[in-house]
């Protein structure tokens, strides 16, 4: 199949790919093209830039979670009505799961056989860039460099011997440079980027973006190198392998300032397989809404909001009152913070939450995990039986402090085999921790728990 595909992809954390990328797409989109965005890696707050930009969802492609197979499907049914589309790779092109490829930006290009532009960062360089380049482009030749862009340049002459010195040593051509802009600079925290969500100034930021990147780099070459992709086979369907089975269950998911960490082929699979989402907001919403059959509880930074969080009495009465009717939960990362009894602030302020689950969660000033684990279900839950193995990904500052003794949901592994530990919360058909996972890499536990919630419903009867 034919599908115009480019991946930007950086030396290294750190070198504007975000802002390039974001740019590159509002530019086209402004331009009129249907632009498709991706990222790759577990990363839920980039996406929401490419969402801005292009009015289109960007889906992750995370072979960590998919594997090879997954990751061809999710990007050909997505991508199929667009007329490009776009990827951000993660960290530096080569870097993925330890010494191997798996996970990275490179191992991505060459399954989609994308044709990839480097990005560079060229402060304090010169000719040094082109070895940079040449390096990069060597280190595995089935990685498809197509083009190089330069980022923070100094001047047009600083400009020139970059530009020259890589087209000359290295046989690729820089499609543009980006000066040093204060401007340009993307708000972070400690988790990253400042989502998109809290920015109010957003629609500024995307006009100085595209107008920056259409006036500094070759967007009609970036279209040519786009259109000169492989076509693809069409993969088998695994994922999304039924058509839309029709509504069995009604389950509300958190999404507002606090709570948006979320995969948009999760909820698209939960949909498929029989489920009706109420996007609801314990900022925003005074009461839970009725007729719910489950609750999904994403993660987020439920940690910038705690006054408004605990100032919704009702709404965290709602959350108890479906708790103890028995309403299958299932909540990640910042969803889990909810449902205990506090969350305690950088500052060492406390602010009550649902109380759902005993103990409360404090913020530490380091980060406190991060990185691929993988997790075998301690017990029956909602998602998934006892022994059923997944993998997940860990990203958060707070740590859990409780009592009581408990059985944990978990026994999980850093992806390394380094660490053993053992976490979450199960209690009836409450499964809570830390632990983000991408239901469309599980169908099954998808089903699981529409399944779980259409039991609930049922009962009510």
């Amino acid at each position: 199949m034919y599908l115009p595909r480019l991946m930007f992809a950086g030396t290294n954390s750190g070198v504007g790919k975000t802002t390039i990328t974001t740019a590159v797409m509002t530019a086209l989109t402004r331009k009129g093209y249907k632009v498709q965005p991706y990222k790759v890696g577990p990363d839920y707050i980039d996406p929401g830039y490419h969402l801005a930009a292009t009015g289109r969802i960007s889906r992750n492609l995370d072979s960590w979670f998919l594997r090879e197979d997954g990751i061809t499907e999710i990007f050909m049914r997505s991508a199929l009505d667009a007329d490009i589309a776009i990827i951000e790779g993660v960290m530096g092109l080569y870097d993925g799961f330890g010494t191997g490829e798996l996970g990275s930006s490179a191992q991505i290009a060459k399954l989609l056989k994308c044709p990839t532009v480097l990005i560079l960062d060229v402060r304090s360089m010169a000719r040094s860039a082109a070895a940079v380049v040449f390096g990069y482009r060597g280190f595995d030749p089935e990685v498809p460099i197509v083009g190089v862009i330069l980022n923070r340049v100094g001047s047009d002459r600083h400009y020139r011997i970059l530009k020259e010195s890589i087209e000359a040593n290295c046989g690729v051509p820089v499609l543009g440079a980006i000066k040093r802009n204060e401007q340009l600079v993307m708000p972070e925290r400690h988790l990253g980027l400042v989502p998109t969500v809290e920015k109010n100034d957003l629609t500024e930021r995307l006009e100085i973006l595209s107008e920056t990147i259409s006036s500094a780099v070759d967007l009609d070459h970036i279209l040519l190198l786009a259109r000169q992709a492989q076509n693809l086979s069409k993969p088998k369907c695994k994922i999304f392998t039924h058509k839309k089975i029709p509504t069995k269950v009604r389950i509300g998911v958190m999404r507002d300032e606090a709570f948006n960490f979320y995969y948009q082929d999760g909820l698209d699979l939960l949909c498929a397989s029989g489920a009706e989402l109420e996007f609801i907001s314990p900022i925003h919403d005074r009461t839970l809404p009725p007729d719910l059959d489950g609750l999904y509880l994403g993660g987020g930074f439920p940690e910038m909001f705690l006054e408004a969080l605990a100032g919704q009495k009702t709404f965290l009465a709602g959350i108890r009152n479906a708790a103890a009717r028995g309403m299958p939960i299932y909540a990640e990362c910042g969803g889990f913070m909810y449902l205990t009894e506090a969350i305690e602030d950088f500052a060492g302020k406390r602010y009550p939450m649902a109380g759902v689950i005993p103990g409360y969660c404090r913020m530490e000033r380091r980060r406190a995990a991060l990185g691929y684990v993988e997790a075998t279900f301690c017990q029956d839950t909602v998602l998934a039986d006892r022994g059923t193995n997944v993998r997940g990904h860990e990203f958060h500052y707070s740590t859990y402090i409780c009592s009581e003794k408990q059985v944990p949901a978990y026994r999980m592994i850093k992806s390394d085999g380094s660490i053993e530990s053992y976490a979450g919360y199960v209690r009836g058909d409450i499964l809570a921790s830390y632990l983000h996972l991408h239901l469309a890499a599980y169908p099954k536990l998808a089903s699981n728990f529409i399944n779980n919630c259409l039991r609930f419903k049922e009962k009510l009867k």
